[in-house]
């Protein structure tokens, strides 16, 4: 065999070789398509001799190009959100911390509301019973001013019966004394007292004779003295009347009676002239 021969048969081995690499790649591409699979590529390095004849030239086949391959994006990192969270979390915090102040604040306003009521109420009982006891202490006092009144007129319509009764009794007696004293002696001589002092305090006028008879009253006061005379009767003209008064007024004071119970404030004394014969 020459030297040509022998350069072919490793030239036609490596052509067969490629080709059945080529295949297999083939097969195993349509099987596995899901998954892309990069074909292996084996580099071998062919020695031949370059033969005095060329060799017969092969069309190679060209070879497929792999499909891309589609890479999963990387997930973007989560935003750092914690401080976000803090601040949402004492947001939280300080809006639960108002309404549990607020609710404690309720509570306090309510309980301020219940006891101010409380308080008005125990105020407005207590000045109710105040004034009840007030009451009852004036409509007490009022009842003891009554009966005390009412005890105090008895007592002194008691007082003015007896005042009464005595005063009478007295006056009874006083009479009885006067009636007694009129009539008797002792009366006589006292009005014959006063009618001789008058009698001779009288300056009888011309007009009068011994036919001249005058009525006198006249009142005194305790000590004697007139204060008034007053003419009842008389038989003379005016100017014996006239003189009778004047003699009266003149004769005050008047005698005291020889006993009190001879004195009469009015006295009627019956006076005639004395004439001298």
């Amino acid at each position: 065999m020459d030297r040509n021969s022998e350069n072919l048969i490793p030239v036609s081995m490596a052509v067969i070789l490629h080709i059945l690499l080529f295949g297999s790649m083939l097969v195993a591409f349509d099987w596995a398509r899901p998954t892309p699979i990069t074909p292996m590529v084996i580099q071998a390095t062919l020695v031949t001799e370059i033969p005095d004849v060329a060799p017969p030239v092969v069309e190679k086949q060209p070879e497929p190009e792999p499909e891309p391959v589609v890479e999963e994006p990387e997930p973007e990192p989560e935003p750092d959100n914690s401080e976000e969270l803090r601040q949402q979390a004492e947001e939280e915090k300080r809006v639960q911390d108002a309404l549990i102040e607020k609710e404690r604040l309720e509570k306090i306003r309510k309980q301020e509301e219940v006891n101010r009521i409380k308080k008005e109420r125990e105020d407005a009982e207590r000045k109710k019973e105040e004034e009840a006891n007030k009451e009852r202490k004036r409509q007490e006092a009022e009842k003891k001013r009554q009966d005390d009144i009412r005890r105090q007129r008895e007592e002194n319509e008691r007082l003015q019966r007896e005042l009464e009764t005595e005063q009478r009794n007295q006056e009874i007696e006083d009479e009885e004394r006067r009636l007694a004293a009129n009539s008797s002696p002792a009366m006589d001589a006292y009005k014959f007292a006063i009618a001789q002092r008058i009698r001779r305090n009288w300056s009888v006028p011309a007009s009068a004779d011994e036919d001249t008879l005058c009525t006198v009253r006249v009142r005194q006061i305790a000590g004697g003295e007139i204060v008034g005379v007053n003419i009842l009767s008389c038989n003379g003209d005016d100017a014996v009347k006239r003189s009778v008064e004047a003699a009266a007024y003149r004769s005050s004071p008047l005698p005291e009676p020889s006993t009190p119970d001879l004195f009469r404030p009015i006295l009627e004394l019956n006076l005639r002239p004395e004439l001298q014969n």
